[in-house]
């Protein structure tokens, strides 16, 4: 089985918790709004690391993030981007699996068609009274599960 750790919008704050729950991926997917570079140096050395930028990324080390990516997990098509709104492709004609997503820091677990696409919520500073957030990806035999998990309280969302 393949984990996949997906965290999202940390806006400079990486939790302890979310070390804790991404570590022990086989790697990691960062939906942008990291907000520095330290994020990314204390995530790449948990998992192998994929990540794209967000809206609030800026400055030159965030220059060299792209806005999007697709990468092959677990013999599935992965697509990343920090803004669902911008995705540039019809995931179903581009032949994606999945697609891992933040910006609105809701998490978010839903199907449409063959598509799975998952919002892991925010990590990072609390906005209004929605739960500081992350998830997996599960891949087994071909296919994908997700799971968004609070990171206060440990319980699945």
């Amino acid at each position: 089985m393949l984990r996949i750790g997906l965290i999202s919008d940390t806006h400079g704050l990486l939790r302890p918790q979310a070390v804790d729950f991404l570590a022990g991926s086989d790697f990691i997917v960062h939906a942008g709004d990291v907000g520095n570079s330290l994020i990314l140096e204390s995530l790449a050395a948990l998992a192998p690391l994929t990540v794209v930028r967000g809206n609030v990324d800026h400055g030159a080390w965030a220059e060299r993030l792209p806005y999007s990516d697709c990468l092959g997990a677990g013999g599935l098509h992965l697509y990343a981007i920090h803004d669902l709104s911008d995705l540039p492709v019809d995931p179903l004609e581009a032949r994606i699996d999945i697609v891992v997503y933040g910006h609105s820091h809701e998490p978010r677990i839903e199907t449409r068609g063959d598509v799975l696409y998952v919002n892991p919520g925010s990590a990072g500073p609390r906005r209004f009274r929605l739960p500081i957030a992350a998830g997996e990806l599960l891949i087994e035999n071909g296919r994908a599960s997700a799971r968004i998990v609070d990171l206060e309280t440990g319980l699945t969302l």
